[in-house]
């Protein structure tokens, strides 16, 4: 256990960020999320705060985990999103719903039905 790494969880997950990428999920699911941050703005902070760096412009993919795939054939889902918040989110929905679905899991959450 001492070897063991741990991970920033989100829902549960690992999420991890570094080198202008941020993945979430588990490797032992069917499907995770990439998101590559593809440009960064100053974030707007209160009087006298100092302005930091947030991802701004995003790529969204979920990615599958079998390795025996071939790399072109591993991403099934893109999209492009401004905002760090909301390409989480909306990926985090897509990902849950391929996994799901690739589980054999065809229970829809009420949320996700609904427009």
């Amino acid at each position: 256990m001492a070897n063991e790494m741990k991970y920033t969880l989100y829902r549960d997950k690992p999420l991890v960020r570094g080198d202008g990428q941020i993945i979430y999920g588990d490797m032992k699911d069917p499907y995770y999320l990439q998101i590559l941050i593809m440009s960064m703005k100053k974030a707007e902070t209160g009087e006298g705060g100092t302005a930091e760096d947030v991802p701004d412009q995003m790529i969204v993919q979920i990615l599958s985990t079998d390795r025996t795939k071939p790399e072109s054939e591993r991403m099934v889902k893109q999209f492009f999103k401004s905002g760090l918040s909301e390409a989480l989110d909306i990926g985090v929905s897509w990902l849950e719903r391929f996994n799901r679905e690739a589980l054999g899991e065809d229970a829809v959450p009420a949320e996700e039905t609904a427009e």
